[in-house]
């Protein structure tokens, strides 16, 4: 029974995470974008802190190694990425974007071999790094007339978040920590909420309470409750159950979700472009983690 947990949560996991890049899609008609990633992060800092100081017994940060993890996690993962993110959407679609967003575990393996060292890349593996960001200059749509604005902006712009999510996965790596996962979560979450809103009063964002409208709220609470501090829980929980090979799968289900539920909900495109350059992107991830794969395929037992 276990084994079809951990299926369901997997899929709720890509749902919940697909389903983000909709709701920043729709809130951004209401939020300039740094102040709404600010805003999500309150929400879910708000949620996940509760919960870490209601459930257990060591719930703040003690050592210096604790604080070095809040800053990898909370101002490389949670803050220069989201930013990025958010005004990076604002160029693009959902789909585009969470097909940009797939390059995490690629980015966090290169930036892991150049810094702490690592197997996965070889020569093979490089040119899946390469091909993979090939695949995210095809879904950038290369048109002459995108390369100064545009969809190729959005594109670039969560590229450079992404960088900053592997840049802040690695790091998290080289420091000790006396606390779980889930409370380095939370108080990077909470880090990360204060150095966005920084951030949205130094560029000069008009200010303002969260929009009353029903459609903004909706999307507000399901990017801070439910695909932050639920889904950030059920990443650990997998985590810990399935491995890191297993668990990054889920990078590539997600964009299928974000695509779909985009060209459904708020009737965005999907150019023969973006799907060859997710192809292009999950040829790269094969390359690079073939090795993996290969063991993952030889642990497979059919019947007879």
């Amino acid at each position: 029974m276990s084994r079809y947990r951990d299926v369901a949560l997997f899929f709720a996991l890509a749902l919940l995470w697909g389903g983000s890049f909709v709701a920043i899609e729709v809130g951004l008609d209401y939020y300039p974008p740094v102040l709404y990633a600010a805003y999500r992060f309150d929400v879910a800092a708000l949620a996940l802190i509760s919960y870490v100081l209601l459930t257990q017994d060591s719930p703040f940060p003690r050592t210096r190694g604790d604080l070095a993890a809040i800053g990898f996690s909370g101002g490389l993962s949670v803050a220069a990425n989201n930013s990025l993110l958010f005004v990076g959407q604002q160029y693009t679609t959902s789909g585009i974007a969470s097909i940009t967003y797939s390059l995490v575990p690629i980015a966090t393996a290169a930036v892991a071999a150049v810094w702490v060292g690592g197997s996965d890349l070889d020569a093979r593996g490089a040119v899946g790094v390469v091909l993979a960001f090939l695949g995210v200059g095809l879904v950038a749509q290369p048109d002459p007339a995108n390369l100064g604005g545009g969809v190729a902006v959005g594109v670039g712009l969560i590229a450079i978040g992404v960088i900053a999510v592997a840049v802040g996965s690695v790091g998290l790596r080289t420091v000790e920590t006396s606390f779980s996962s889930v409370a380095l979560t939370g108080w990077a979450m909470g880090f990360g909420a204060l150095a966005i809103h920084t951030l949205s009063l130094g560029i000069g964002e008009s200010q303002r309470l969260p929009a009353a409208a029903p459609r903004a709220l909706v999307a507000l609470a399901f990017l801070g409750l439910l695909s932050s501090a639920v889904a950030y829980t059920i990443y650990f929980t997998l985590l810990d159950r399935l491995g890191p090979f297993e668990i990054n799968l889920v990078s590539y289900v997600v964009p299928i979700v974000a695509t779909v539920a985009g060209a459904l909900l708020l009737a965005e495109p999907v150019t023969p472009f973006t799907v060859a350059g997710f192809a292009v992107i999950v040829l790269g991830f094969g390359l690079l983690k073939r090795h993996e794969i290969a063991d993952a395929a030889a642990e497979i037992r059919f019947p007879g």
